[in-house]
């Protein structure tokens, strides 16, 4: 009877919920009674057009989109719920949720998708939940989320972002928690904030602020909580702070030395200050932070002198409750603060008055209202535009506040030494598809707050480190779809600022030794879809900071070991598509303190040794391996943190060597989709359900307990041979590996 209701589930297409009529597509799982489909991990790369009409939620995270077309969703006008997580979508087209006026929870994380236009989510009217975390978004054009009135959540962590236009959140009026966190923010518009008048809590935390962005911080009038910490700042002003309803104000693990007795002044409703992990050795009396009832400074080096005498009376005056302990002088190291005594906090040698080094505002300068024939300036989003002009000489007479010039589909051929003039707030800087040959030295000349710039889709093929004077800010340079056929070598000289870095789909051969030399600051480089096929053990020496390492779609025939010492920060490295048929012993030991992310996906792999992945181990988030030749995996049972563990199209032998990894997956809690591919009666079974391990030596010792296997972060449920009989959970019955 469990069975015939089981099969219910997945047969009948007429619903209780009145659902119409409609074949599920595969791979996909249809509970019509909740209005729910689930196609994951089912290698799609288009969106199922036979899904049911009058579906709600739709989860297809795991697939292969790339692109999002428009109208992609008119056929489920009911949606509600989407997920798209882990999709490898690059490009939302213009329209591509029209349609979706019901959906009130969009989640795109952890895909490819490096820049949101003004259109790419129109038609989400009533969307309150909006999740990008983990893409490559460097830049957003304000009005993006023009259409979003109903967004109460934005989650933009784990991006790309350096700067934030003026209005760049325009639209979205009740929204209440803006997440920037673990992005390289070090710019912010002096009104990017300025149209948010419901927010209450904003997450600046992990990202590159080096001073208090006041001004624009000043526009959070209802703001209750804010998250700085993480970010190299040094010093808090003078009435740094005016945020009139701001209680909780976190700056831990920051870079503080000092901070002014009025800082916090215009913040009146100030309850709790956390300033952990930081370099201060005391604080003065706090004015104006009358509402103050607890100041955390645990981490910090705290002198208990005389000279932390007012600080400390003050706590006990204004009964405020303090963290932290001292670290000198010697007889009172480690002592809590609210342990002290006055009489114990003797005299001793004056500390120096500081001299923080506090940035300038820059004064605007107002803009003429002067724009070039044929072009558009908005003073409102202090934009220019010659888009699509077939313009072939570069246009002067822009505004002198442009941050954003927008140039890109013209005929430009060359760009001349001092292009840009009177252009010093310039900020990003598109030159997409005009036919650019050359980029002369001096061209950017003047624009000193340059941060991107988006050279994609030209014909260049050399570049002069003097071709970017007079932009040391320059932080993006995107260089995709040239004709380069070796890294423009010595180019980043004058580039200290360089974090991220696309040479994608040129015709590089090779990287060789001081390719990269000046790069330092170099996080993200993007190498996929050349034809590199060898790497020279010091190529990325200079890049000590490097984060992600994308080298898929290349002809490298083994994995680059050599290269990858020095590296101590690598987190992900791509690898997917290159010609690779084997993995030898401790390919991946230089990064195996930091590596997350591995992707040997796609390679023709036919071996990967016993000792291949020697080093990795709890850190390891994500291991893709699908789609590969090999019939057995090396044993990966310390790889307790995993997240995703992808299996699909690889032909395993099921028999008693793999017996190991068939227990290892049945405790695993994730969809790997290991499938055998012989013996010929196993065929494509599922790896973990096959019964050829029935046969196997210590097969009576039960599915758990076994030689190889630990558990992962959810290995803690009981494997589907305990709960059979049950209907999962949400009606879905669906085998999980």
């Amino acid at each position: 009877m469990k069975f015939s209701w089981g099969l219910l589930l997945f047969t009948v297409a007429l619903g209780l919920g009145g659902m119409a009529a409609a074949r599920c597509p595969r791979p996909c799982v249809c509970d019509n009674l909740r209005a729910q489909v689930l196609c994951l991990n089912g290698n799609l790369t288009a969106i199922p057009r036979t899904i049911p009409q009058l579906t709600k939620k739709l989860d297809l995270r795991g697939n292969s989109f790339t692109v999002i077309p428009a109208g992609a969703f008119l056929d489920t006008p009911y949606l509600t719920h989407l997920d798209l997580q882990r999709c490898k979508v690059e490009r939302l087209e213009e329209g591509a949720f029209r349609g979706l006026g019901r959906l009130v929870y969009l989640n795109l994380a952890s895909n490819g998708i490096a820049l949101l236009y003004q259109e790419s989510l129109d038609g989400l009217s009533s969307l309150q939940q909006l999740i990008l975390e983990g893409n490559r978004i460097e830049e957003i054009q304000p009005g993006a989320f023009g259409r979003l009135g109903s967004l109460t959540v934005l989650d933009l962590r784990a991006n790309a972002l350096v700067y934030l236009p003026d209005m760049v959140f325009q639209g979205l009026q009740v929204l209440r928690w803006l997440r920037l966190s673990h992005n390289a923010l070090h710019v912010l518009g002096s009104e990017a904030f300025a149209a948010l008048p419901a927010l209450r809590r904003l997450s600046l935390d992990h990202n590159e602020l080096q001073a208090l962005p006041s001004e624009a911080l000043a526009r959070l009038d209802g703001a209750t909580r804010l998250d700085l910490g993480h970010n190299p700042i040094t010093y808090i002003a003078e009435e740094a702070l005016a945020m009139a309803s701001l209680k909780h104000l976190f700056l831990d693990h920051a870079a503080l030395q000092d901070v002014a007795p009025d800082a916090f002044v215009r913040s009146p409703q100030l309850r709790t200050l956390d300033l952990r992990e930081n370099q201060l050795q005391g604080l003065p009396p706090l004015a104006g932070a009358g509402g103050l009832a607890k100041v955390s400074l645990a981490g910090n080096p705290l002198l208990c002198s005389c000279l932390l005498r007012p600080f400390h009376d003050w706590l006990a005056r204004s009964q405020v409750q303090a963290e932290g302990s001292c670290t000198a002088p010697p007889a009172l190291r480690g002592r809590p603060l609210d342990s002290l005594r006055p009489p114990e906090m003797r005299c001793g040698r004056p500390r120096p008055p500081p001299s923080p080094t506090v940035p300038l505002e820059q004064p605007r300068v107002a803009s003429s209202g002067q724009c070039p024939q044929g072009c558009s300036c908005s003073p409102d989003f202090r934009h220019g535009s010659c888009e699509n002009r077939d313009l072939q000489v570069i246009p002067r007479g822009f505004p002198a506040d442009t941050r954003l010039l927008d140039l890109h589909r013209n005929a430009f051929g060359m760009v001349p030494p001092g292009s840009f003039p009177g252009l010093k707030e310039l900020v990003s800087l598109h030159l997409q598809s005009c036919g650019i040959k050359a980029l002369q030295p001096g061209a950017l000349q003047g624009l000193e707050n340059l941060v991107y710039l988006y050279l994609t889709n030209n014909h260049l093929s050399a570049l002069a480190a003097a071709a970017f004077e007079g932009a040391p800010r320059l932080t993006y340079l995107d260089l995709d779809h040239n004709a380069f056929t070796h890294l423009p070598a010595g180019t980043f000289q004058l580039l200290p600022n360089l974090i991220s870095l696309h040479l994608q789909h040129n015709a590089i051969r090779e990287l060789a030794e001081g390719d990269l030399a000046g790069a330092g600051g170099l996080r993200w480089l993007y190498l996929a879809g050349n034809a590199i096929k060898h790497i020279a053990p010091t190529a990325l020496a200079p890049t000590k900071m490097l984060e992600k390492l994308h080298l898929e779609g290349n002809r490298l025939v083994e994995v680059p070991t050599s290269a990858l010492r020095g590296l101590p920060a690598l987190s992900e490295l791509k690898l997917s598509q290159n010609p690779i048929k084997h993995v030898g012993d401790g390919a991946f030991l230089p990064v195996a303190s930091s590596l997350q992310h591995l992707y040997l996906d796609n390679m023709g792999l036919e071996r990967i040794s016993p000792g291949a992945f020697a080093g990795l181990g709890p850190k390891i988030r994500s291991l893709f391996l699908e789609s590969n030749k090999m019939s057995n995996i090396p044993d990966m049972s310390n790889f307790t943190g995993l997240e995703i563990l992808n299996l699909r199209d690889v032909p395993f032998h099921c028999n008693c060597q793999l017996l190991p990894l068939h227990r290892w997956i049945d405790k695993l809690n994730l969809r790997v989709g290991a499938t055998c591919g012989s013996p010929a009666e196993a065929r494509g079974l599922k790896v973990k359900l096959s019964t050829t391990f029935q046969t196997c030596p210590g097969w009576d010792r039960g599915e758990v307990g076994g030689a190889s296997p630990g558990k992962t972060k959810a290995a803690s449920k009981p494997s589907k041979k305990k709960r059979s009989g049950k209907l999962p959970a949400r009606g879905f019955k669906k085998n999980r590996a």
